[in-house]
């Protein structure tokens, strides 16, 4: 196992500093960069875990506090383990911090991310590639199309509203998008219907775009969290398969 280093660092955005994570092997050699997007509790131990092990295997992992408009991390008080009867509460503190973050501003951020990491010391000259969770998997979409000349793989998983009704939906990126994508779908999630998954694989055929899109049986809506009661091993291992396996190919 390759040993990882982990440390803070702060990012500068056209609207202030982000506080981030940052994670690569500790042998100081450059590696591809890999910028990790959060689910919506935000940058918190289980988040660096996820970051360092992607570490281990080779990369160098930024993990930005996407919400850091509304304070650094961690934004939200959170319990060691988030359960059902610390929700309700929670996402009332947590939907509109959401909502703020619209998609002009996280495409702006991506820039501000992106440009962090070509210049880092310890990361590769060439692409990068991005991976998402929940709300993250849309900020990942999104950064694919923005960025296409950058990002060479993007990932997300269990990911929620990818391909509404609404104008500004993440799937009408697919037209810009030179990336190879992967999607690991939550099964019967609300927040992607089965309507969504369909055109959301529409339209990146129809764009041309190389994908691989796929429902995990029985996995729920934040499957790979483990600090959360969503967590559900068998589509945690499938997700760290698929991933890898994009990354090997593609950086």
């Amino acid at each position: 196992m390759t040993s990882v280093q982990g440390t803070a660092v702060d990012i500068p955005t056209e609207d202030g500093t982000a506080d981030a994570y940052l994670a690569h092997p500790a042998d100081g050699v450059p590696r591809p960069g890999v910028l990790l997007y959060q689910d919506a509790y935000g940058l918190r131990p289980h988040l660096r875990s996820m970051a360092d092990r992607l570490a281990a295997a080779g990369y160098t992992v930024l993990v930005p506090n996407v919400f850091y408009r509304h304070g650094r991390a961690p934004v939200f008080d959170l319990p060691e383990f988030i359960g059902p009867e610390t929700l309700p509460d929670l996402w009332t503190r947590i939907g509109p911090v959401m909502q703020s973050l619209t998609p002009e501003l996280s495409v702006r951020d991506a820039g501000a991310y992106l440009r962090w990491l070509e210049a880092s010391p310890r990361v590769t000259d060439g692409p990068v590639a991005v991976t998402g969770y929940c709300m993250g998997a849309r900020l990942a979409l999104r950064t694919a199309g923005a960025f296409p000349e950058r990002v060479a793989a993007a990932a997300g998983f269990h990911g929620g509203r990818l391909a509404t009704d609404e104008p500004d939906s993440p799937h009408l990126a697919a037209e810009h998008i030179g990336a190879e994508l992967y999607f690991g779908h939550a099964d019967n999630d609300p927040s992607l219907t089965e309507d969504q998954i369909e055109r959301l694989e529409a339209a990146l055929t129809a764009a041309g775009v190389r994908h691989r899109c796929e429902v995990y049986p029985d996995a729920p809506h934040g499957y790979t969290q483990a600090d959360t009661d969503s967590y559900q091993k068998e589509g945690d291992e499938r997700h760290w398969e698929a991933l890898l396996d994009l990354l090997s190919r593609t950086l």
